[in-house]
């Protein structure tokens, strides 16, 4: 794919170098020729832009891009106006960071295909990683469903799927299980990667250090991983 990441501030030069690590095809937009040098190594492609001229904007091969990613943090004039442009020039989809209420009500004025807080959103995960026992991460559903990564609790170690009736007795179900794999790198050195068990049998047994995906109720889940 074919992504176009304007704002190289580290919330869009992060974004960045991890879709081109992924192998898309990224072209890195920004206005300040520091950043766009500073990362042109790591980037598929650096430009340096002014998002807010939309003649400057119609050079780039916006017909043949699949996700336009405005990630402008700070300047809230900067980041309409280049919203704006890229609505006017009918990107296939486009994707815009909002920094506080108001930005977000003007960009779904806009209409943009997608709305993205990832200082709210980081901060929603830390507060559940600090409240929630055993928590590793977690992808919200709706408001009250999650699918939530977690240790297995010591309780339930050497027991079986079915005997801790996850879904009888905590309305929970367990979508997988990750363990650490013992292998080696290209070089021969021993590391661990995560391995997924795969769908999950009733007779299968909880061993320490498993990694529980579990999908259910915030409430629920969070009675389960009670220690």
């Amino acid at each position: 794919m074919r992504f176009i990441v304007v704002g190289l501030g580290y919330f869009g030069s992060s974004l960045s170098i991890k879709l081109t690590e992924m192998g898309h095809e990224v072209i890195g937009v920004d206005h300040d020729m520091k950043k766009v040098s500073l990362h042109k190594n790591q980037i598929t492609h650096t430009v340096c832009m002014d998002a807010k001229d939309i003649e400057a904007l119609r050079t780039l091969p916006l017909a043949d891009t699949d996700v336009v990613i405005v990630g402008i943090g700070e300047d809230f004039g900067g980041s309409v106006m280049a919203v704006a442009n890229f609505k006017q020039l009918k990107v296939n989809k486009l994707i815009s960071r909002s920094i506080s209420p108001l930005h977000q009500t003007v960009l779904e004025a806009i209409g943009v295909d997608r709305i993205i807080r990832p200082e709210q959103e980081y901060a929603d995960r830390l507060a559940k990683s600090l409240d929630m026992r055993g928590f590793i991460d977690s992808f919200d559903i709706t408001e009250d469903y999650n699918i939530i990564e977690a240790t297995v609790p010591p309780r339930l170690v050497g027991k079986t799927i079915e005997e801790v009736k996850f879904r009888k007795k905590y309305n929970i179900n367990v979508l997988t299980i990750i363990r650490m794999q013992q292998t080696t790198n290209i070089f021969g050195k021993p590391h661990t990667k995560p391995v997924a068990v795969g769908v999950i049998a009733p007779d299968t047994i909880l061993e320490p250090e498993d990694i529980l995906v579990l999908f259910g109720n915030l409430n629920d889940i969070e009675k389960i991983l009670a220690y």
